[in-house]
């Protein structure tokens, strides 16, 4: 399935936390799971429309690795797969290597 955000929204494939601390702890299951804060950009809208009708672009593209507020994120699933959708706007960071 082929998933187009509207909007200034964004389709993001988070990104998966590690089982083990940099140090080399292992982290139990039984330790509460948060919901992620990273992804990975999989589809972006055409942008925002501004108060003079014309559209501002998405300063975002597939592929771009980002931290968002950690309950801004709609949660939907496509092919089976979790993925949130977010607002340009609850993206907090690009993430750079």
């Amino acid at each position: 399935m082929r998933v187009k955000p509207l909007s200034d929204r964004v389709l993001v494939k988070p990104l998966a936390k590690s089982e083990t601390t940099k140090s080399g702890i292992v982290i139990p299951d039984t330790v509460s799971k948060e919901r992620p804060e990273q992804g990975e950009i999989v589809a972006v809208g055409p942008g925002k429309v501004q108060k003079d009708g014309s559209i501002r672009p998405i300063a975002l593209k597939v592929g771009d690795r980002v931290m968002f507020k950690s309950y801004a994120p709609t949660e939907v699933k496509v092919d089976g797969e979790e993925m949130f959708v977010l607002e340009e706007s609850d993206i907090i960071a690009l993430l750079e290597e």
